[in-house]
């Protein structure tokens, strides 16, 4: 019998990133291979699916748990800390695919069990890469799946307790890169250039009057400049200004309006001084919107094993697992991960840990749903 904590604890000491995990797909693969599964490997990087034919079941769904950890440096001090400098898992993704791990070899050893059930363990969700990168490998035309289901620990929700709502649920995510080019020159005398800097301090300033003044009260939206940088110095009018930022949001139309206002703004800006202006706009994560026929699976799921909120509004982070419902129905849901020194504290935090009693929870639920959905 495998030991699940163990397990757990081995892949938080040995994290890896991006979309090239070869120890942790190899690590899991190995166990579930051996309990019987199909195994298909390199579905999209270090990705794999497992696959559970049982019975005479024709419909098939798919629970998805992430590997990837985070390029932060672990501030916890235990045995199983991260031996790698820089890296940690530090969302909690460790417990996601120990768990996911879990109900699956409870389910093959069921008897009971009468339809075909996918394992996706996914690389690469902390930048948003890793279900596209799934997809584009061929996912929705290799296995045939029905339904696709997701879940995600939160520190600070009680042990136990789930939340979840159908519609949109998680953000999406998008970056921008204002590039500003103007005339450098001498501090003393700035008549005789173009400072970026004052443009992209109006720039600053007007992109904060998208969310108040050009998207409806009713939407939610969110423009946060996050970097202002210059090639200026002490005594130095700047040539250029970098401005990067993240957009939040929960619709494309709303997606559209920021990054059109944007470019507006920015060349309006750029324009009144005589400088240049280039603006890059892209996606990383799609809004998330849970299918209601899904969700009430789901929840009635959550709720055999613990208490769920099947309302629980609409949440500011964002999940690449919204861009398998682009292609299928499902339900992404969090589950509490405790109210207690490490498994309260935010995710990408340095102090976050997952907490290993939410283990059979997370299996139980996964087991219910592959049972009822």
């Amino acid at each position: 019998m495998i030991d699940l904590i163990a397990l757990r604890h081995d892949l938080h000491r040995n994290p890896e990133i991006g979309l090239h995990l070869p120890r942790t797909a190899q690590t899991l693969a190995q166990i579930l291979e051996q309990a019987g599964l199909q195994v298909t490997r390199d579905v999209g990087g270090s990705g794999f699916v497992a696959t559970l034919n049982a019975g005479a079941g024709k419909s098939a769904i798919a629970l998805r748990a992430d590997m990837d950890a985070l390029p932060i440096q672990e501030a916890n001090d235990g045995p199983y800390k991260s031996k790698t400098d820089g890296l940690f898992h530090g969302c909690g993704h460790d417990g996601h695919s120990t768990m996911l791990l879990g109900a699956a070899l409870q389910l093959a050893a069921r008897t009971d069990l009468d339809r075909t059930v996918h394992f996706l363990f996914q690389a690469d969700e902390e930048t948003g890469h890793g279900a596209q990168a799934m997809i584009d490998d061929g996912l929705f035309d290799r296995f045939e799946i029905d339904q696709v289901f997701g879940m995600h620990n939160m520190p600070g929700m009680e042990l136990g307790q789930f939340a979840t709502q159908s519609g949109p649920f998680c953000a999406f995510e998008d970056n921008f890169d204002i590039h500003i080019t103007g005339i450098g020159g001498h501090a003393s005398m700035p008549e005789a250039g173009i400072d970026p800097i004052v443009i992209g301090s109006q720039i600053v300033g007007q992109l904060q009057t998208i969310p108040s003044r050009a998207i409806s009260a009713k939407d939610h939206a969110v423009v946060s400049v996050t970097e202002f940088n210059t090639d200026g110095a002490r005594n130095i009018l700047a040539s250029n200004v970098h401005l990067m930022g993240d957009c939040r949001g929960f619709t494309d139309a709303v997606s559209a309006k920021i990054q059109t206002r944007m470019r507006e703004i920015a060349r309006g800006c750029a324009q009144a001084f005589g400088a240049k202006v280039n603006v890059d706009y892209s996606t990383s994560f799609r809004p998330l919107v849970n299918d209601a026929k899904a969700t009430a699976t789901a929840v009635a799921a959550a709720g055999s094993v613990g208490q769920v909120d099947a309302s629980y509004g609409r949440v500011g982070f964002s999940e690449d697992f919204a861009a398998f419902l682009q292609h299928r129905p499902g339900n992404f849901i969090l589950m509490g991960n405790g109210t207690d020194a490490a498994n309260a504290w935010p995710l990408h935090n340095p102090q976050y840990d997952f907490n290993d009693n939410a283990m059979d929870v997370g299996i139980n639920y996964w087991q219910t749903l592959a049972m009822t959905a």
